[in-house]
Order: C-alpha cells, then structure tokens, then sequence
C-alpha cells in the first residue's frame, strides 16, 4: 500500500502519494495526488509522529509581542498593499506631465526599479518569512528582528524616492534588504538542513545580484535594460513553478468541498515540458531579447501554458473566487509570454505593452491571489472570498487590461493611463483597507 505523508498547507494537513523522485520548490514529496484539506500557502511535511491538527505555528515558543510582527506576511504583505497603492498613482501623474518629482534616478528608471526591487521583494519577502519556518521546522522572524527588516525595506524606498544621502549611499541602503534577505535565507536552509530549498536561495541570490547590478549601471548613466530582464525572468519561473503546485491543489479542495470529484492533477512530463521551455525562454529573453529564436520560444512556452491551464479547468471553480483568481493569474502568465514573443516577431502589441502583460496582470493578480488567501488562511479565517474580496480581483483585472490592450485599441494616452493606475492601484489600497486589519490583529484561533 502508497504511503502518504502528510503535507500540512497553512493550517489543514493533506496527503499527497509519494511518487517519482522529480524535486519541486514547494514540496519534499512529488504532489501526485492532492487531497482537498488545504488552507492557505505554506507547505510543510510533518514527521509520521507528530500531530497533524497542531499547527506548526502553535508548536513554537510562546509569542507575547505585538501580532502584526509575528509573521512576516504580516507586515510586509500590508506593505505591499499600500506601496502599490501610492506610487502607480504617483507614476501615472509623472508620465501624463501633471506632477513632478526628483528622484535618485530618472522618473522612468525609478518607477521601473520599485516595481521589480521594491514592490516585488516586500510580497516575496512576506511569502518567504511565514514559508521558512515550515520548511526548516525552525523558529520565524519576529518581534524586533522582523521590524527591522521591515525598516530597512522602508529606507530603501525612502533613499531612491528622497536622495538626501549621496547617490552611493542611497543604492547602498536599497541593496542592503535583498542581501540581507538572501543571506536569512541562506542560513535557515543550511540551519535547517532543508538542502531541497537550494533553489529558493538561488533565486534571492540572482534577485539580489540583479539589484546591485541595476544601481552600478543607473549610477553611471547606463541603460539598465539587463536588470530589470533578469527578476522579470525569475518571476515567469516563479510562476510557472508554484503555479502548477498551488492551483490544482487549491481547486480540488474547492472542488471537494462542493462535494464534486477531484480533477487529474499529477505531474506529467507535459508540465515538465512547459516547465523546461520557460526556463529556456526567460533565459534566452534575459540575454539575447529581440532575437527570433528567443521569440518562438516564448511563444511555444506561452501555448503550452495555456494548455496545461486547461488541464485544471478553472471553469469548475468559477463559484470561488479566491480559487477562479489563481487560474486567471496563470492565464496572464501565458499570454503574456505570447504576447511578449508576439512583439518580437512584429505581431500584436508593443513590446512594452507585452511586459505589463506580465507584470501587472500576470504578477499583480497572482500577488493578490496570494496574499488574501495567506492572509485569511494564516489568521484562521474561512477560505472565502467576500464580495469586497471579489472586487479585489476585478479592479486588478481591469487595471491590467487596460494597461496592456488600452494603447492597441486606441484610448487616449492619458486616459488609459489614469484608468488603469486608478484600478490596478485601488485593488491593493483595497486590499490594504480590508486585510489591514486582519494584519494588525491577532488571529481568531490564537
């Protein structure tokens, strides 16, 4: 008979088959098969004797300090929320020719450097702190080391918009964060011997070598073209990777819990396909972005994730919306890769257009779509997305639409442009508004 350990996913326990040896980043154990108990982000495989209704935050030492800083997602996803919320407004005013600030850098440079070192790493930042622990078994950063992090992320928002230090202090205090990140990381994996995590550690590094990187160039008046390739070409994997774990595991507990039969959710060498033609593409993007090959690859990339986002028929969880959101994020996901070979070839959308297919749809309604459901799940509340919840993820939706198609159908630059920031801006200061407070308070089963 399989045996079947148990895979504790925020607060419920799921069992999943232990089947071939292929290494994932969310799992010690290939997800063969998923049960339907799951309740949030965070994958954790218990030993055989513990207790798989004792969640693993309530298995560490007694926590007395404020609640919004004993778990990174806690803070950093409220962060996250409320920067988005202010500084695409901010860019939207700049680029009409209604405002005017000084920044570090040019206001072009600066608008992309806080979206991919700024924005992006608080979320990833938020994800990581409240996953380690159930990764390594190890205690979580909280209290004042936690607050600290936070501060420091903080100033290095402060430096590039206010540069009252010198130019190099400025980029220095800003690199610090992701260095200081990769180097946590790195110590809990080797702490926690959690060797399969390598990856994770990989990738912050990258993130953070990139940020370095960008600040060298945009110093000396480079194009700074090449960094900003390389995080946009880790999320795409990013995505792909954790997307093709989270979503058919989330949409058969959905599905279970509505008394339906599961859908096939095993990993089958057609994902493996699409995974390696993602891998090849963003890296083929990374260096050579306008060649033809590099183009058919991100197309090939983009149909076969369509393809196996069918394969986990969002239609069936249409009732949902914290689920229906994940399967539209991922759908982003693979038009964004065609659209972005497509503008290479000379077809559709420019190639500017074609990137906030990735970023603002692609990463915005996946950031969202994780953050509710970590925020609901990891503070005992139903996995349930409300009305306003549901709004979230319509604003999201429609700032990015707008973003990307708005120049192709012919709306007014400034229009478009106000449009899509006022949606795309408000679902996160909605979210802001409306999981605050879940953030600020302690959970309701502590």
């Amino acid at each position: 008979m399989t045996q079947y350990p148990q895979i504790l996913i925020g607060m419920a326990p799921l069992r999943v088959a232990i089947c071939s040896p292929l290494g994932s980043l969310l799992n010690r154990a290939d997800l063969c098969r998923h049960s339907t108990e799951s309740a949030a982000i965070i994958f954790h495989v218990r030993k055989r004797d513990e207790n798989p209704h004792v969640p693993m935050s309530l298995e560490q030492p007694s926590y007395q300090e404020p609640a919004f800083l004993s778990y990174g997602f806690r803070p950093f996803f409220l962060c996250t929320a409320l920067f988005a919320g202010l500084v695409i407004p901010v860019w939207a005013l700049i680029l009409t020719g209604t405002g005017e600030v000084k920044f570090l850098y040019a206001a072009r440079d600066w608008h992309a450097h806080e979206m991919l070192f700024g924005f992006l790493p608080a979320a990833i930042t938020g994800f990581l702190l409240t996953a380690i622990p159930n990764w390594t078994e190890r205690p979580p950063l909280r209290g004042v080391p936690l607050f600290l992090l936070v501060a420091l992320w903080l100033s290095g928002r402060l430096a590039i918009a206010i540069p009252w230090p010198a130019p190099l202090v400025a980029a220095v205090i800003d690199a610090t964060f992701l260095v200081v990140l990769a180097a946590f990381v790195w110590r809990e994996i080797s702490a926690g011997k959690a060797w399969d995590r390598t990856p994770i550690g990989v990738i912050i590094s990258l993130y953070a070598g990139a940020n370095i990187l960008f600040h060298l160039l945009a110093l000396r008046g480079a194009e700074t073209d090449l960094p900003e390739r390389i995080p946009l070409a880790l999320m795409m994997m990013l995505l792909a990777l954790i997307g093709g774990r989270i979503i058919p595991t989330f949409t058969n507990d959905h599905l279970a819990r509505q008394g339906l039969p599961e859908q096939i959710t095993s990993f089958t060498r057609f994902d493996g396909l699409s995974l390696v033609f993602q891998v090849i593409g963003a890296i083929a993007w990374t260096a050579q972005p306008q060649a033809m090959e590099t183009a058919w690859i991100l197309v090939a990339a983009g149909l076969l994730h369509a393809i196996r986002l069918s394969r986990w028929r969002a239609w069936t969880a249409w009732r949902e919306p914290l689920v229906l959101i994940l399967h539209v994020g991922y759908g982003w996901l693979a038009l964004s890769l065609v659209l972005l070979g497509g503008s290479i070839l000379g077809w559709g959308l420019q190639t500017a257009d074609a990137v906030h297919a990735l970023t603002t749809g692609a990463m915005g309604a996946m950031t969202l779509a994780v953050m509710t459901r970590a925020s609901l799940g990891h503070t005992g509340r139903p996995l349930h997305a409300d009305f306003m919840t549901a709004v979230i993820y319509v604003l999201v939706n429609l700032g990015a639409l707008l973003r990307v198609f708005g120049p192709a159908i012919g709306l007014p630059t400034n229009l478009m442009l106000g449009m899509a920031a006022t949606a795309w801006s408000g679902a996160y200061l909605l979210f802001a508004a409306l999981y605050g407070p879940l953030l600020v308070r302690p959970s309701i089963d502590e």
